[in-house]
């Protein structure tokens, strides 16, 4: 009798270090991302009944009773294909494979074996890792009697699962777990760093940017809008500090979105800056800002990311003297709200001012996580408060007696004020400005919160 997955798998923190990968490969629409959602536990991965919906390596951290590994979601592998994007998903299956520690095979119970499978096992023969041989979509006994067919590939055992209902799972994961290594060889342990998402309409160079960074091929690349999907997380250590980056699907109007999957695809990127520390918000540099970009950028610092403009393609921008400063200055004036973040000049495709793009991040995460003492924010209060005293509040004087940053990452202040309704959004705004000019905080949006109180203390 088949054992089904209860509730023993667990979903620590998706930061990557010693932990063991396993890769789970298969032909298209065989049910690997509904395998994979099953194991992590959520809905990570996107799931449609068409082929070719997961076309990039798709990375969770999960734990299967007391063994935690990584698990990867791969494209839809075709070995023979001559087709350009199917050679480029092959390429991320086969790093894939490279990466992992072991390797799930899952092949289709309900259409049976089929050439694909018996290109991907000979191919899999060839590489020395356990790998396990799952026929999935078995929602019964009476399905059961298809399995007998796959041991025409030489290879036993073969276990067969429901990925949908969860049947056999519970089998095969005790004897995934039985040969998967504690750690993976090889792996340093390193601490946890900073998570940086790229975020930004379709075709603005995201993973070309990311690709770049790693300095190796990560992301798919290709110039049809909306070759990526699904949210990727990559770690990279890099002059001792580490790096997550999650490149995401692009992202457009809600009117635009016409199919399921970039729907999908543009929640995931939005719940991406969810995750993230800082967010670089690619802008095309030939199209110029546009009001999409504007709303992206608005909604990464409304979640309280640290924020960084990237403006991409400079290599294709027409210049002159001044032009950079003059592009400030019109990004400036077109979202005034974001007046404090930095904005940066690159080109993803031949490497122009990329490193910056390092030098940035690490200063926005240091403003990000800033904490000023309570005796420097009460002097500059009164400071403040001397130079341009808030208006009376009905008739009465508004007095502001003490501020204290509770917080960080945004860095978020408590006002103690006589009446909180008296305090208009002007002055707020006035404020936060001064505090800006005081101590920076360049990048990351500020939180102040007033708090009232009754009696004024001698």
């Amino acid at each position: 009798m088949k054992r089904n997955l209860k509730k023993r798998l667990t979903t620590p923190n998706p930061l990557f270090s010693m932990k063991p990968i396993v890769a789970i490969v298969g032909r298209p629409n065989v049910g690997k991302s509904t395998f994979f959602n099953r194991l992590v536990g959520q809905r990570k991965a996107i799931v449609e009944d068409q082929p070719g919906v997961t076309r990039d390596r798709n990375y969770a951290e999960t734990s299967y009773e007391d063994h935690p590994f990584i698990l990867v979601d791969t494209g839809g592998f075709e070995p023979a294909s001559g087709d350009r994007l199917q050679q480029q998903i092959k390429e991320q299956v086969e790093v894939a494979i490279q990466e992992a520690d072991l390797i799930l095979f899952l092949m289709d119970g309900k259409e049976g074996l089929n050439p694909t499978d018996e290109e991907i096992a000979g191919y899999l023969r060839k590489v020395t890792k356990p790998t396990f041989y799952v026929v999935n979509k078995i929602d019964g006994e009476k399905q059961e009697d298809s399995v007998p067919d796959f041991y025409r590939l030489g290879v036993s055992p073969l276990h067969s699962i429901s990925a949908e209902h969860g049947r056999g799972i519970g089998d095969l994961m005790d004897d995934v777990t039985r040969v998967l290594p504690s750690t993976s060889p090889g792996r340093e342990k390193i601490e946890e760093g900073v998570r940086v998402a790229i975020v930004g309409r379709p075709n603005v160079g995201k993973s070309s940017l990311l690709n770049k960074l790693i300095g190796r091929p990560r992301a798919i690349v290709d110039p049809t809008p909306g070759t990526t999907r699904d949210a990727l997380d990559t770690l990279l250590l890099r002059g001792g500090r580490r790096y997550v980056f999650i490149d995401t699907a692009g992202i457009r109007r809600k009117s635009r979105v016409t199919e399921r999957v970039e729907k999908y695809s543009a929640i995931r990127a939005l719940k991406s800056l969810e995750r993230c520390d800082v967010a670089l918000v690619l802008i095309d540099g030939f199209e110029g800002l546009t009001e999409q970009d504007a709303r992206i950028a608005e909604f990464a610092a409304e979640s309280g990311r640290a924020l960084i403009l990237v403006v991409n393609k400079w290599d294709l921008v027409s210049k002159e003297t001044g032009t950079m400063e003059k592009y400030k200055e019109r990004i400036r004036g077109e979202v005034r709200t974001l007046d404090y973040v930095p904005i940066l000049f690159i080109s993803a495709l031949t490497g122009q001012r990329a490193s910056r793009v390092f030098q940035g991040i690490d200063e926005v995460i240091a403003e990000h996580r800033k904490r000023i003492t309570t005796g420097e924010l009460n002097t500059w209060l009164r400071e403040t408060v001397q130079s341009y005293p808030p208006p009376a509040f009905r008739n009465r004087p508004v007095k502001l007696f003490f501020i204290s940053q509770v917080s960080v990452a945004p860095p978020t202040f408590v006002l103690f004020v006589n009446e909180t309704q008296g305090l208009g959004e002007s002055y707020q705004r006035y404020l936060l400005r001064r505090l800006r000019d005081r101590y920076g905080f360049a990048g990351t949006p500020l939180r102040l919160f007033l708090k009232k109180r009754r009696k004024e203390k001698a």
